[in-house]
């Protein structure tokens, strides 16, 4: 008699909780405020976590009745508890590697880089080469002396490297500089020629400045390669697995549970499924393949990995490209350059190859991820995804994504929509990029096409976010201020608001949104019972705390796989 009430006890428990199952929890996290991203239950108390899973959500005095002294349990004191931050577009390697190179995203000038690159150099034999990334003309605080449209000329950069070859990145990854040893490494003279999408920067006299941009960068890459090539070939396994370590600690301790890398290589790819398989990935890895067309012919199926390591790598992407970036010049653009006339950009990609990589994508079941930035380059590639994408599903079974979609032409903004492709932005880009937009695009163009997340929201387009680290600071905090108020940190500088998100919209871009662009919305990006543990606590409310608290926040805790990754 005594055993039936328990019993209905039980089912009416487990209903009012959401439980799966009686198996106790390992973890609970309980006095929390948490944010599920879930429409139809938005809010909730406490949680609890069995085998890497929710499996309970719902009120603390419900929850806290499945434990066992076996469980963990977190007290959040009443703090914001939120799925695991996604980042939606970066690049995983690359970001290792820059934690590894000098890097200039906080120098203010080009002072800094010189000395930066000086100190390098004298802890170095002759030969070895000086590597770096982050500098960002438009947004030193004095122009450089004797600059071209306000590059500075390499002549004190190779007074302080006279023995060591300079490879430096911009910021965007779309040019580069080099000092005389690396571009006589090169053979770069006046009679060198610009190649396909690319250019040469040249003072009046003809000769180099040292700035590559776009395709023009492979002159100084190749020479870096080759020697690159002649060390020691553990040596370069070693720091690349070190790299990747790097960036793990580095995004772990932001609160980013799943990294989207926007770019990956065939010998990356069997690297990073190796590591899922033997549970040595410490954060959940989603990858894009990307090389040239030639170069994947045949053996794109090769690098197609679904769920690895118990969901902890996979690789359901391919990406190309159509042009280059803003900063550099090399944003495709329909009109020409505001502050540089009668040029309108680079098509850094043949379209013939991009189509021929869409119909890779197709084949082989995959997603296609095609950077665009310009309003030009974005018109063509809606155009392709239109002429490829099946009309009877409108793209929605594809889910192909344009990757950052900056600057749009207002009238393809409803295409997006009818054709279910994904706006891959990313915030930050936003007001980093805006003390020069609209020098770059003038007034018109940069209100009503730039960064416009708002139009797109209210025409129905799935927007993700992210940062494109190592471009911008993998840290997603600056990337969500700049989503809700596109207002710069340092001087407030706002640009256009009107095109900001809501909080909750931005939450969703950053989370369940990022999912869905993944075909991973149904293993996380919420807090729903059956999902993946991945959690981020923050000690701020990112819903309901004032703009100017949303930079107080920080990361408590970092949870994937239910279990704790960082704690603060």
């Amino acid at each position: 008699m005594n055993r039936i009430p328990h019993f209905i006890f039980f089912i009416i428990l487990t209903m009012s909780v959401g439980c799966s199952d009686d198996r106790t929890p390992n973890m609970i996290i309980t006095n929390a405020n948490i944010w599920t991203v879930n429409k139809n239950k938005p809010q909730a108390e406490a949680l609890a976590i069995k085998d890497g899973k929710i499996i309970a959500l719902g009120k603390i005095n419900e929850v806290e009745k499945l434990k066992s002294e076996s469980t963990t349990v977190i007290d959040a004191k009443g703090a914001f508890v939120m799925p695991g931050w996604i980042e939606g577009h970066g690049h995983f390697s690359g970001l290792g590697k820059s934690l590894q190179n000098l890097n200039f995203l906080k120098s203010k000038n080009w002072d800094d880089v010189i000395e930066q690159v000086k100190a390098k150099a004298e802890t170095l034999e002759p030969g070895e080469w000086i590597e770096g990334r982050g500098w960002h003309q438009e947004k030193w605080d004095t122009t450089p002396e004797n600059d071209v449209h306000g590059y500075p000329v390499h002549d004190r950069l190779s007074e302080v490297s006279p023995d060591n070859p300079v490879i430096l990145y911009h910021a965007s990854g779309h040019s580069l500089f080099a000092n005389a040893k690396a571009m006589e490494a090169a053979g770069i003279s006046r009679e060198t020629v610009n190649p396909m999408g690319g250019e040469i920067v040249k003072d009046g006299n003809g000769d180099a400045i040292g700035v590559f941009e776009e395709r023009a960068m492979s002159l100084i890459y190749e020479s870096f390669k080759e020697y690159e090539s002649g060390l020691n070939e553990k040596e370069l396994t070693d720091k690349w697995y070190e790299a990747i370590t790097l960036v793990e600690e580095e995004s772990i301790k932001k609160g980013i549970t799943t990294f989207q890398d926007a770019g990956s290589k065939f010998f990356e790819i069997e690297r990073y499924e190796e590591l899922a398989e033997k549970g040595e990935l410490d954060l959940r890895l989603w990858a894009m393949l990307r090389h040239p067309v030639e170069e994947m012919k045949g053996k794109v199926h090769t690098a197609k990995v679904y769920r690895a390591g118990n969901n902890f790598f996979t690789c359901n992407a391919i990406k190309s490209e159509v042009d280059g970036a803003l900063g550099s010049f090399g944003a495709w653009l329909l009109k020409p350059y505001t502050d540089k006339p009668g040029f309108i950009g680079q098509n850094t990609t043949e379209i013939t190859d991009v189509k021929t990589i869409a119909e890779m994508a197709i084949d082989n079941e995959m997603q296609l991820c095609v950077h665009a930035i310009g309003d030009r380059a974005n018109r063509v590639v809606v155009d392709i995804f239109e002429g490829m994408l099946s009309p009877l599903d409108n793209g929605n079974e594809k889910r192909w994504r344009i990757e950052h979609a900056q600057h749009l032409d207002p009238s393809d903004i409803p295409r997006f929509a009818s054709n279910g492709i994904i706006a891959s932005m990313q915030g930050i880009h936003c007001t980093s990029d805006a003390p020069f937009v609209e020098n770059r695009l003038g007034t018109e163009r940069a209100k009503l096409g730039a960064y416009a997340w708002r139009s797109l929201l209210d025409a129905n387009v799935i927007v993700a976010n992210g940062t494109d680290a190592p471009v911008e600071d993998v840290d997603p905090i600056p990337s969500f201020y700049a989503s809700v108020t596109r207002k710069r940190i340092d001087n407030g500088m706002e640009f256009f608001t009107e095109q900001s998100m809501t909080r909750e919209e931005a939450l969703y871009s950053y989370t369940l949104g990022n999912a869905y662009a993944a075909f991973e919305e149904d293993i996380k990006g919420s807090i729903e019972v059956g999902k993946l543990a991945d959690l981020t606590i923050m000690s701020q409310d990112l819903i309901n705390c004032t703009d100017e608290e949303i930079l107080d926040a920080q990361v408590l805790y970092t949870i994937i796989d239910g279990k704790v990754k960082y704690k603060k």
